[in-house]
């Protein structure tokens, strides 16, 4: 569904599904950062409080994880949005394709 890293092609390449005009815009940022956020906080305070670690290197550890968790996830959402947006025939997904 994705060309590159977040473009989503025209058309889907297998079935010809038409996928231009999708409306995914902030929703996948917005849902990556909500679950990133879930999901750091408790662990930061959890390890803060647990094992004490020096400020540079806590800062360090989770900036990483911050920032891959949220490469990881962000594709995967969009892609996720596109197909809800399929599946509940929104945005022009349920018109009939011409000649249909």
């Amino acid at each position: 569904m994705l060309r590159g890293y977040l473009k989503v092609r025209d058309t889907c390449p297998v079935c010809s599904e038409e996928l231009s005009h999708h409306r995914a815009d902030d929703g996948p940022a917005y849902l990556t950062i909500l679950i990133v956020g879930h999901l750091m906080a408790p662990l930061l305070l959890f390890s803060f409080t647990h094992w004490r670690p020096e400020p540079l290197v806590l800062a360090s550890v989770f900036s990483v994880g911050t920032v891959a968790l949220s490469l990881f996830l962000l594709p995967r959402l969009k892609g996720a949005l596109v197909a809800l947006q399929w599946a509940k025939r929104m945005h022009g997904f349920g018109r009939l394709a011409p000649g249909a």
